[in-house]
């Protein structure tokens, strides 16, 4: 490469096209939650409240909802007993669930230690 087309590049690398603009992470933040986390937020708020209507306060203190796709509610339980008593009566906190919140379409729910 001569002299001429090395300066040629190195003009041309320093006047690449900027960004447009700078973006605000505060704004990116902002739009996700607005347009995704508060939806999803929103549809397990009738979901949580009811799991805590339905479970005995002490039950309730060792669980917590973590995930739901795909028609399963999922549980997070801190101890392997407390996830057997949520097992035995799954079908029927899963009867409750699916008649008070229609609409969250829960088929199965799952219980994972952690």
């Amino acid at each position: 490469m001569n002299g001429n087309e090395q300066l040629a590049n190195t003009v041309k690398w320093r006047t690449r096209a900027k960004p447009e603009e700078a973006v605000k992470l505060g704004d990116i933040l902002t739009k996700l939650m607005d347009e995704q986390l508060s939806p999803q937020q929103a549809r397990f708020e009738a979901i949580t409240e009811l799991w805590q209507q339905l479970l005995p306060a002490n039950l309730c203190q060792h669980c917590k909802i973590v995930d739901m796709s795909n028609a399963e509610l999922k549980v997070s339980v801190d101890s392997p007993s407390y996830a057997n008593e949520l097992r035995w009566c799954s079908s029927e906190l899963l009867e409750q669930l699916q008649q008070h919140c229609p609409r969250a379409r829960i088929k199965k729910i799952k219980f994972t230690v952690g």
